[in-house]
């Protein structure tokens, strides 16, 4: 992407879920990087204070700006302290990338209850509770821009039926803020990412082997990466987008194309 093109300077942006294991580079951690580069000064929120810090380091050592936060944004406290920190260390908040996610598998018969809770309550209560404080400070600037990262597992259930609901209900709830807020000038879109390889898959101990089955998986024969989400999710936050909003984007090298295909 043209960053001078994207160009967000004056902008202030919150991603959550903005750490990422060693100097490894996840959706958020990339997101986080390509706003700083386009010229946004960026809120940088984990849970794992240290995971925000380096994400932060790395943008300083690219002449960007950032603030790190510790935050677990299930917790409607922790989310609105976020926005009073983005406020009062830059001024306002004009974009949010809700990050946060965890997996599960397995049927409805195989899931634990508490299991279930604990998706949707990181999965979709995290994204309810950001934008629930985001909005009035968008909406105070005259408007703004929020991607919620869904996934490819919402359009094409394969065996992870509460990730996949979980990931279904950030679909429904971001076309519902987006018509609800629309007129406040604030447009909300989904990313919903296919399998890249990032920190946290290679976290769990994937293998060559499947890593490379699940490159094969897609017509594009590519691996996906962290860094695709982020410029999906740079491109839909900024004002070449100005006319989307209510929409799901797939980054998955056509991967929900030839779903259920064998090669």
């Amino acid at each position: 992407m043209d960053y001078q093109a994207a160009d967000m300077a004056g902008k202030v942006a919150i991603v959550t879920g903005a750490g990422a294991r060693g100097e490894g580079i996840g959706n958020g951690r990339a997101a986080a990087i390509l706003l700083a580069r386009a010229g946004a000064r960026v809120v940088a929120v984990d849970r794992q204070l240290p995971l925000a810090e380096r994400t932060v380091a790395m943008i300083s050592e690219e002449g960007g700006t950032a603030l790190a936060v510790q935050a677990d944004v299930t917790s409607a406290a922790d989310c609105e302290r976020v926005v009073h920190e983005a406020t009062a260390a830059f001024g306002g908040v004009d974009l949010l990338d809700n990050n946060v996610g965890v997996g599960s598998r397995g049927t409805v018969v195989d899931e634990d209850p508490d299991t279930w809770d604990r998706v949707m309550r990181i999965n979709v209560r995290s994204m309810f509770l950001m934008g629930k404080y985001a909005i009035p400070a968008m909406t105070a600037r005259g408007g703004g821009a929020i991607v919620n990262v869904s996934s490819i597992a919402a359009l094409r259930p394969s065996g992870l039926t509460t990730y996949a609901a979980s990931k279904g209900a950030v679909i429904s709830l971001t076309r519902a803020m987006a018509t609800d807020h629309a007129r406040a000038g604030i447009r909300v879109n989904c990313v919903a990412p296919g399998p890249v390889y990032t920190p946290m898959v290679a976290g769990d101990g994937m293998s060559d082997e499947l890593r490379a089955l699940r490159r094969s998986a897609a017509p594009l024969d590519i691996e996906g990466s962290g860094w695709d989400i982020g410029e999906a999710v740079v491109f839909l936050l900024s004002d070449r987008a100005r006319y989307i909003t209510g929409q799901t984007l797939a980054v998955d090298g056509g991967v929900t194309l030839t779903a259920g295909r064998r090669r």
